[in-house]
C-alpha cells in the first residue's frame, strides 16, 4: 500500500537520513501529494529576525570598540550619547591629522572599499569628480576649527558611483583633540 505523503509529519528528516540505495527502496512505497504545496512563510519571518540581531549585535561591537579606545586615550567626550544621538551606516575613526585608523563593515558596504584599503589614508579618497569644491572647503575649513559638525557632501565609491553621504564629524579630545570619529550615512538626493 503507498502512504500519503501530505499525512505523514517528519518524513522529510527521515528522508533525508536515507543513503540513495535505501531511498531508492522506499521510494515506490511512497506518493506524492495531490495538493499543491505552499512555501514555509515563516522562514522569513525568522530570517528578518536573525538579520535584525545580527545588525543589532554588530553594532554593539562597534560601539565596544570606540568605547575601549575612548578609555585607552581618556577621551573626555560623552561617547554613549553620540552613539544615542546618531543614526550612521558607516563609522571611521582617524588621528589628529585625519588617517583612518578604524572603519566598520558599514563602511566597506556603503563604499566597496576594504579596510584595509582605508587604512592610513585621508577620507579625501572618496571625493571625486561630483565632489564640489564648496563642500570640500567647507569640510576642511570645519576640521580646523575642532568643533563636532554635520556636512552633506557627494562621495564617490570604489566603482566610480556617486551617493550623497551625510557626516557627522565629531573632534575627540582629552586636553586637546587627539582623533575624530565619523558617523557617515547615505541620503538620497
Amino acid at each position: 500500500m503507498k502512504n500519503n505523503l501530505t499525512d505523514m509529519m517528519g518524513l522529510d528528516l527521515y528522508l533525508s537520513q536515507l543513503t540513495d540505495k535505501k531511498y531508492q527502496k522506499v521510494k515506490p512505497q511512497l506518493e506524492t501529494a495531490s495538493t499543491k504545496t505552499m512555501p514555509l512563510l515563516s522562514w522569513d519571518v525568522c530570517m528578518q529576525g536573525q538579520s535584525k540581531q545580527l545588525e543589532a549585535a554588530r553594532k554593539r561591537m562597534e560601539r565596544d570598540y570606540i568605547f575601549k579606545q575612548a578609555k585607552k586615550f581618556n577621551w573626555k567626550n560623552d561617547i554613549k550619547q553620540l552613539f544615542f544621538e546618531t543614526a550612521y551606516e558607516a563609522l571611521i575613526l582617524t588621528d589628529a591629522q585625519q588617517h583612518i585608523l578604524w572603519v566598520n563593515e558599514g563602511f566597506t558596504a556603503m563604499t566597496g572599499y576594504s579596510k584595509e584599503f582605508a587604512l592610513h589614508k585621508k577620507p579625501a579618497f572618496l571625493q571625486g569628480k561630483q565632489t564640489t569644491p564648496e563642500s570640500k572647503k567647507s569640510i576642511r575649513e570645519k576640521l580646523k576649527l575642532k568643533q563636532p559638525f554635520q556636512e552633506v557632501i557627494i562621495n564617490h565609491k570604489k566603482n566610480n558611483e556617486p551617493y550623497t553621504c551625510e557626516v557627522k564629524i565629531i573632534p575627540l579630545y582629552t586636553e586637546r583633540t587627539t582623533h575624530f570619529i565619523a558617523f557617515e550615512r547615505q541620503v538620497s538626493s
